[in-house]
C-alpha cells in the first residue's frame, strides 16, 4: 500500500520552546559527522512504499509503538516523541547509536530512499511536515534532522519560506556525512536528485529543548 504524509495541523508555535539556532533562518547547518554508516546498515533495512517529497520509501528505524509503519504517531494518540525502535533498529546499530548520542527525546526516526528527479519535478513535491500534531502546549517544538548516507552529485535541499516564492528558496547542496537541522513545520522542503541512483539520508523527529540546542552549538 502506498501512503502520502498528511498536510502539517493548525498549531500556534509560539505556544512552544524553541532553539535560537534556528530562529533565524528556519535551518543549522551542522559539521561534517565524524563516522560513517557502512551501506548494509541503510541499504539491508526493511523498506515500505511510502510517498513524501517524490518517488519515496521509508524504513521505520524507530516508530510509536515500535511497529513497522511510518505512520505520524498522533495516529496513536502520541505527540511525534518518545520512539519506539523498531526490528530494523537491530541492522543498523551506528544509526542507533547515532540517535541516542543526541541525548534528546526522538519521535519518528528513519532512512529515506528518494528515487531521481529534477529540480522541477522536485518542485511539485515541496511541502512543510506535520511534526506538532497534539503536540502538549508548552513542549518543544519538533524539528527535525538529517544525515545524509550517499554522495548523489548535484542533490540539495530546497527550502522556502513561502511555498511559491522563489526569492525566499535556499538549496543547502548534499553529500555524503553532511547533516543539518530544519524546522520543518515553518520550511516549505523538498530534496531534489539529478542522479540515475537512489539518494538515502537519515531523518530524525527531535523535541526542541535546551540539551538538543547545545548539542547543535557543539557539532556547528
Amino acid at each position: 500500500m502506498t501512503y502520502v504524509d498528511s498536510a502539517p495541523s493548525k498549531v500556534n508555535s509560539q505556544d512552544y520552546y524553541h532553539m535560537d539556532s534556528l530562529k533565524e533562518n528556519g535551518f543549522a547547518i551542522l559539521k561534517d559527522a565524524d563516522f560513517e554508516v557502512p551501506e548494509e546498515e541503510f541499504i539491508n533495512l526493511e523498506y515500505m512504499d511510502w510517498k513524501s517529497g517524490g518517488d519515496t520509501n521509508f524504513a521505520p528505524i524507530a516508530s510509536a509503538l515500535g511497529d513497522m509503519e511510518c505512520a505520524g504517531f498522533w495516529e496513536h494518540d502520541k505527540p511525534d516523541k518518545d520512539g519506539v525502535w523498531t526490528q530494523n533498529a537491530q541492522h543498523c546499530p551506528t544509526i542507533k547509536k547515532y540517535v541516542e548520542s543526541m541525548n534528546t527525546n526522538y519521535g519518528r526516526v528513519r532512512t529515506i530512499k528518494l528515487n531521481p528527479q529534477d529540480y522541477e519535478q522536485a518542485l511539485t513535491q515541496i511541502h512543510l511536515d506535520d511534526n506538532n500534531r497534539i503536540n502538549p502546549v508548552g513542549s518543544g517544538w519538533v524539528v527535525r534532522t538529517w544525515l545524509e548516507l550517499t554522495n548523489n552529485p548535484g542533490a540539495a535541499m530546497i527550502l522556502r519560506t513561502k511555498k511559491d516564492d522563489v526569492t525566499s528558496e535556499v538549496q543547502l547542496p548534499l553529500h555524503r556525512g553532511m547533516r543539518y537541522v530544519v524546522d520543518s513545520e515553518r520550511m516549505y522542503h523538498v530534496v531534489m536528485n539529478p542522479t540515475d541512483k537512489p539518494r538515502f539520508s537519515l531523518i530524525t523527529s527531535i523535541e526542541s529543548s535546551e540539551q538538543m540546542e547545545k548539542w547543535i552549538q557543539s557539532n556547528s
